[in-house]
């Protein structure tokens, strides 16, 4: 219980560090152009949990460290993270920050439904629900207010990156138990390197030296902070409840943007608002809910033909079971599960 509490402040910490991301990002692209804003930000978190990695190496054990079994996720993990923040960037760029924020809870959509189909993680019906309700306040988002029912690009941008990112978190939850360290400083190297050579390569022009310090030291809280927590909290939680917790990033985010960048409240962003809020606190509650069985047993004794038999009944009814900080309680199920399951047959022969 101690370690799933502590995975609990991992997944918000990382919610909260990355918080800050789209509005900042939203500043620094009017100096720095998107590719190359996407692969400075990797490269700051790489560099800046590298340095923190040269105090902890020693201090690792050979098993914690990846290995060539874990090199399909990892690879898996260094593409995806090169596609999706420059699809974030385009996005913010070419949308509003308060936007992006919001419909950066379409990846937990992702992270759901991969992590289900692909990964075999179980899923429940209130998951489903809010994956729902999640949906619909994406379809409200992907749409510029300002023109009716105009489909916008920046939106369907943020939803490509969320949908990366929701395919990466699945690959990286298969590596979580290995050195944070190391895969964050791999990630944060490969992939924004990566995305730097891509921007030389379409013309982008470099920025500036101090932009490009700025965005690396943006990166390292916002993403190099952010995915080391992230991993730590996925080592106890899995893929889609991590992803649960990391649901506030969004509204953290779409605060900062109003309040820093000034940018107005539309009529489609308060209903959206109103659905991934609804959504949110559905998948959070799930996170919190555990579900199991109270088993009683029951002896039963009979005499049939002369002889005495007992039979021990096993008679069981399930409930949820949750925990916050003070207080628990059960919801009982109405229908009890009452059989002859695991009946134990102990015959006695008693002689008359």
């Amino acid at each position: 219980m101690k370690e799933k509490k502590k995975a609990i402040v991992y997944a918000l910490l990382a919610a909260v560090f990355y918080a800050i991301n789209t509005p900042c990002s939203k500043l620094l692209l009017r100096s720095v152009p998107a590719t190359f804003m996407a692969g400075l930000l990797y490269l700051g978190a790489g560099t800046g949990i590298g340095i923190m990695y040269l105090f902890h190496y020693k201090k690792e054990s050979k098993e914690e460290r990846l290995t060539k079994s874990d090199f399909p996720y990892a690879l898996g993990m260094i593409l995806l993270d090169i596609l999706a923040p420059i699809f974030l960037m385009l996005g913010i760029q070419y949308g509003s920050a308060s936007n992006a924020s919001l419909l950066g809870n379409f990846e937990i959509v992702a992270t759901t439904l991969i992590a289900l189909f692909i990964f075999k993680e179980g899923v429940t019906k209130r998951l489903w629900i809010a994956v729902g309700v999640i949906v619909i306040a994406s379809v409200f988002l992907a749409f510029d207010g300002s023109d009716g029912f105009q489909l916008s690009y920046g939106s369907l941008f943020v939803l490509l990156a969320a949908s990366c990112w929701g395919l990466e978190n699945n690959c990286t939850r298969k590596i979580s138990d290995k050195s944070t360290y190391e895969i964050v400083t791999l990630k944060g190297f490969c992939s924004g390197g990566s995305s730097i050579v891509i921007a030389f390569m379409i013309g982008e022009d470099a920025p500036d030296f101090k932009y490009a310090f700025v965005a690396m030291l943006l990166g390292f809280v916002a993403y190099g902070l952010s995915i080391f927590t992230y991993i730590r909290a996925q080592r106890y939680l899995g893929a889609a409840k991590t992803s649960a917790y990391y649901a506030v990033a969004p509204f953290i985010g779409s605060f900062l943007a109003f309040l820093l960048l000034g940018e107005q409240i539309r009529i489609n962003y308060l209903i959206g608002l109103g659905f991934m809020i609804i959504g949110s606190v559905l998948v959070v509650v799930d996170t919190l809910v555990r579900h199991h069985t109270h088993e009683h047993v029951h002896a039963v004794t009979h005499v049939h033909d002369g002889i005495a038999h007992t039979h021990t009944i096993v008679h069981s009814h399930s409930h949820a079971h949750y925990t916050t900080d003070d207080k628990h309680g059960h919801h009982h199920d109405k229908k009890e599960l009452a059989s002859e399951l695991g009946t134990v047959h102990k015959a006695n022969h008693l002689s008359l």
